[in-house]
């Protein structure tokens, strides 16, 4: 038995290149959300989802995990996260990458600020453009697979 191993490498031809319309309309849809996230308002942010929503984290222990969540859900478990009041302060680099104009991963370093407590995370979203609008369809982010909800 042969085997063959096959090493990560960028493409040679990068395939789909985003212009400046594409990169905007990107931008705009995520300052919409993060002014939506801010204001606590997870109705809002739940608009701008496709159902059903995958998402996929991982434990304390590293064991990784992914579920869909339906709109019920996406609300039960983001009405934690951002609903829980407080002073909340923001600030995020984001690199998209567009595999087509109306698909694209979205790798984001951010550091959060609440009630004065600073922590920094990296994550992933998967969008898609529907009907022509932006859709956030996966949220990737380590560390909440211990979480309630």
């Amino acid at each position: 038995m042969t085997q063959s191993h096959t090493r990560m490498t960028p493409p040679a031809d990068p395939g789909f290149v985003p212009d400046a319309t594409d990169l905007a309309e990107l931008d705009e849809w995520f300052r919409h959300y993060d002014a939506l996230a801010g204001a606590g308002d997870v109705a809002g942010t739940a608009e701008l989802a496709m159902f059903p929503l995958n998402t996929v984290t991982d434990d304390a222990a590293g064991e990784g995990s992914a579920r869909q969540l339906d709109r019920a859900a996406y609300l039960e478990m983001m009405g934690g996260v951002l609903g829980g009041g407080g002073d909340l302060r923001m600030e995020s680099r984001r690199t998209p990458y567009f595999l087509t104009r109306s698909l694209a991963v979205v790798l984001t370093e951010a550091e959060f600020t609440l009630d004065g407590e600073r922590q920094r995370v990296r994550y992933a979203d998967v969008l898609v453009r529907t009907g022509g609008q932006w859709r956030f369809q996966t949220m990737i982010q380590g560390g909440w697979g211990g979480q309630p909800g």
